[in-house]
Order: C-alpha cells, then sequence, then structure tokens
C-alpha cells in the first residue's frame, strides 16, 4: 500500500463517520421542535403565539414553561 490510498481511505473513513454522526444526532438529540397532539404538560402556559406548520400547513399553538424556558406545540 502506498501512502495515498491509505490517505484516501482515512478521508473516506473520516466523511463516512461524520454522516453516520449527523443522522444519529438528527434522530435522537434534536429536541428543540417538540411537536405533539397529546395533552399539555402540567407547568406549560398559554401563549398568544400561534404557529403555522411550514410542511402541513396546520396551526399550532405554542405553550411555555416559565421554569425551563421549553415550548410545546399543539396542533389547534
Amino acid at each position: 500500500m502506498n501512502i495515498i490510498s491509505i490517505l484516501i481511505g482515512w478521508q473516506v473513513l473520516s466523511v463516512l463517520f461524520l454522516v453516520i454522526l449527523g443522522i444519529i444526532s438528527w434522530m435522537y438529540f434534536d429536541k428543540r421542535y417538540k411537536k405533539s397532539e397529546t395533552k399539555v404538560p402540567s407547568g406549560y402556559i398559554w401563549t398568544d403565539e400561534i404557529s403555522i406548520d411550514s410542511t402541513s400547513g396546520k396551526r399550532e399553538r405554542v405553550y411555555y414553561n416559565p421554569e425551563t424556558g421549553d415550548r410545546f406545540y399543539k396542533e389547534e
């Protein structure tokens, strides 16, 4: 093996690792936008804000938890 093939193989493995890591983090760890059609959790208060889901076009009421700063979206 020469040094060029080793370097190319290392770069391919690095890119593959980053792609897999990105997919895993997007699927499991991205909790910024919590959309749910269940009951509003306790501690969340009603706000005047209404959000329109860009993919479905549905209206969603925004609820806010003042203790944690989290937001909860409930379809209207």
